[in-house]
């Protein structure tokens, strides 16, 4: 077979992509009112496309009341006025285009918000009636209706908290997550229809892509079997009929050359493929990575699950070290344990923030040297810390639902820190931040770190410009020491991540192109460093 051709490889871009998520309430502030916005990314585009990312993911920007960060929406076609208008939205695209920067919007199929109209008018309409049937309204159990339909368990890790809520009319509405978010029932065709409708919406407008929030949970079981019944399959994880519904969303999507990345945890890696299969999604999150400690043998493991589950379906695979969900990377790894679960997630966990700096430098390089595309969230370019909220400022449902246990997600959604001079650390100019920054925040600023060669800020820079010296090949581990990560890729660039006690040596290389770290007087690669050579 030849090379592609120039028109094939942007048609692949996703494939080899660095995405850059954005969290658009805690990114910039175009207003000064302590919120950002719209405005905000516009004028930070230039920052973003010296960084040299392929697109954008934006969390939900959509109208919205906010009891879940932006993922309980009330109008998929309108923008929240905190963040601007739609046509703001429609310029943003344009001028990212422009750039070379491609958009991708996340779609919240398996719920919306309680103020969305659909639910507004079940709630009016009462039992037994059509709007209700767009939604999962049920009975209750027990003499007087007084127990939940089920016993399902809350997708809040640590919530306690049911998820049925029951109506002034007897009837209980079904909620997954939060009682503001309703889920919807994809047994409906209207649901269907709806959403397919809203793809095309955003696809029309220029986006190039769309991610999906909780992929894996929109169907359930019809008969809404217990959980302590161990039915099979699962009643709402999984479902078989999953695959006709991205099947019908992959037709609009090539109507448009769009794609999908889907937010599927599954740890049946069978399972996991058919959501990649070449008629449905295009690709999906790697939360195996993104979980796994800093341990050599942990991460290879996964690196080579994760390949040989893409393998069969022709996908690429996904690299991701942190989300706007999950422990910033440079506490996590100073920490004893510097795996990522939400069950055990506390207040008062000790890190060494050196330590987890000068790993998470290593795990940069060693996720971008990596086959397939990169998810690169807002903030870490900078090696911004998990921040310590005050209780009193605490924002997140995860925190009320876990009866105070979970410290919740406001400590990775802290507002970015862009200039060290000025109030708020640059990101707005008037208001105070809706999270609190903490007190060092000014020492991450982009203008100080776009000053210092030695920066996060540098190294992701400098990574993003050398990435495409690794090609488009496969990986081929290459011999190394216990505790070292070393291969190379077709593009005849070499990775070496140094996880052991002792300093590596280093494999047979004509150059050093990049490194976490600096390396001894000896030419090794110290502990927590990484490497790309020429070979």
């Amino acid at each position: 077979m030849g090379q592609p051709t120039p028109a094939q490889k942007d048609a692949d871009w996703w494939r080899s992509a660095v995405i850059y998520q954005v969290y658009v309430r805690s990114f910039a502030d175009g207003d000064g009112d302590g919120t950002g916005d719209l405005a905000g990314v516009r004028a930070k585009l230039p920052y973003l496309a010296e960084l040299g990312v392929d697109a954008l993911w934006f969390t939900p920007w959509y109208l919205s009341p906010l009891k879940d960060g932006g993922y309980d929406v009330a109008d998929y076609r309108a923008i929240d006025p905190a963040f601007g208008t739609l046509a703001e939205a429609e310029k943003l695209i344009a001028e990212a285009r422009e750039l070379g920067i491609r958009t991708i919007v996340d779609i919240v199929p398996n719920h919306v918000s309680d103020q969305h109209s659909w639910f507004r008018a079940a709630l009016a309409a009462g039992p037994g009636s059509p709007e209700r049937e767009l939604f999962h309204f049920r009975p209750g159990r027990g003499p007087n209706g007084e127990l939940p339909p089920n016993d399902w368990p809350s997708q809040f890790a640590g919530s306690t908290e049911p998820v049925w809520t029951r109506l002034p009319d007897g009837d209980w509405y079904l909620h997954l997550f939060t009682p503001e978010q309703p889920d919807l029932n994809w047994a409906h065709p209207a649901v269907r229809q709806e959403h397919e409708d809203i793809l095309r919406f955003w696809f029309e407008r220029g986006v190039a892509g769309v991610r999906i929030d909780s992929a894996a949970l929109l169907v359930k079981d019809p008969d809404l079997t217990d959980l302590a019944a161990r039915p099979e399959p699962h009643p709402f994880v999984d479902r078989d009929e999953l695959h006709d519904i991205y099947r019908a969303w992959r037709r609009v999507a090539d109507e448009y050359d769009g794609v999908f990345v889907g937010e599927v945890w599954l740890p049946d890696a069978e399972r996991f493929a058919r959501y990649l299969r070449p008629d449905e999604l295009h690709t999906a999150f790697n939360f195996s990575f993104l979980t796994c400690p800093w341990d050599a043998g942990r991460l290879r493991a996964s690196i080579d699950t994760t390949l040989a589950e893409h393998a069969p379906v022709g996908a690429p695979a996904t690299w991701v070290l942190c989300n706007h969900d999950v422990t910033r990377t440079v506490t996590r790894y100073g920490r004893e344990d510097t795996a990522f679960d939400f069950a055990t997630k506390t207040f008062g966990t000790p890190t060494d923030l050196a330590l987890g700096t000068r790993r998470a430098r290593a795990a940069a390089l060693l996720s971008l040297a990596l086959p397939g595309a990169v998810y690169l969230y807002q903030g870490e370019e900078l090696g911004l810390p998990e921040a310590d909220i005050p209780v009193d400022r605490i924002q997140d449902p995860m925190y009320f639902r876990s009866q105070g246990a979970d410290p919740g997600r406001d400590g990775c959604r802290v507002p970015l820190p862009w200039a060290a001079g000025v109030p708020y650390a640059g990101f707005g100019a008037r208001e105070e931040p809706w999270l609190p920054q903490p007190a060092d925040w000014p020492s991450y600023a982009v203008d100080r770190q776009q000053q210092d060669p030695h920066s996060m800020l540098t190294l992701y820079r400098e990574a993003l410009v050398r990435r495409p010296e690794f090609g488009d090949g496969p990986l081929t581990w290459l011999p190394a020491p216990d505790g070292v990560l070393a291969f190379s890729r077709a593009g005849g660039a070499l990775c070496v991540v140094n996880l052991s006690a002792a300093p590596a040596d280093l494999p047979a290389h004509s150059r050093l192109l990049l490194s976490s770290g600096p390396l001894d007087d000896a030419g090794r690669l110290p502990r927590d460093t990484a490497a790309w050579l020429r070979a």
